[in-house]
């Protein structure tokens, strides 16, 4: 090795050792940033949720200790999930709770707005119990993420006994779209930001958020501190 080399070796491994350590500065100050400012929580105005009344699409107890009012999707994979989480809490909780559905399509799901409306042109239609049994077919059958096949909204209608004339009238109408935007500013309102969210209230007013699709077992941890 001539001097020239000898002299540039200790000076090259001096340099990289510098850039080095100006990294692991750097990297070090980014998280020392990351961990002082959390992103904020979101805040959730829960005395914004509309008083439960006769328009309501209510199942359960006719007087429950406890509501539980979600504002679902009905192409949400979460959702579909808590809807069989809140089936099972509805027989577990029998004559104590009800469940209230109300529509929050979100804008990643385009065809889920359309199928609330087709929900409500069954409860228009058939009333609340051929409802329900039409949003259980819809969360039954679709593979959620926009994956149901629209054509077959009549058929599932007529299968519960709605004339498919007038079920396909109705939705082609857009008549029940103020009800679904209602739905959908009452969410957005309360500060929802995604789906299924839901919201406890207990017979002395109170109210407690439900985060996302929580499993049967925290939720019983809910319900049950209140009853």
């Amino acid at each position: 090795m001539d001097t020239q080399n000898k002299l540039n070796a200790p000076v090259a491994i001096i340099i990289a050792g510098i850039l080095i350590a100006g990294a692991v500065l750097y990297s070090g100050k980014n998280n020392n940033q990351a961990g002082n400012n959390p992103p904020p929580e979101p805040s959730y105005a829960l005395d914004k949720v509309r008083a439960v009344d006769n328009t309501d699409h209510l199942r359960g107890a006719a007087n429950p200790e406890i509501t539980v009012v979600e504002y679902s999707d009905l192409e949400c994979p979460f959702c579909k999930v808590f809807h069989e989480t809140m089936h099972t809490a509805l027989a577990e909780y029998s004559g104590k709770i009800a469940w209230v559905y109300r529509h929050f399509p979100i804008d990643r799901h385009p065809l889920a707005y359309k199928q609330a409306e087709a929900t409500e042109c069954v409860a228009q239609l058939g009333g609340t119990e051929k409802y329900w049994q039409y949003v259980d077919k819809i969360f039954e059958v679709t593979p959620s993420n926009n994956g149901l096949d629209m054509s077959l909204l009549p058929k599932m209608a007529s299968e519960l006994g709605i004339d498919e004339a007038r079920f396909t009238e109705c939705l082609d109408s857009g008549k029940q779209t103020a009800r679904i935007r209602a739905d959908i500013d009452n969410a957005l309102e309360i500060g929802a930001q995604g789906t299924p969210f839901s919201v406890v209230i207990f017979k002395n007013g109170k109210k407690a958020m439900i985060p996302g699709a929580l499993p049967l077992s925290e939720l019983k941890k809910i319900l049950d501190k209140n009853l």
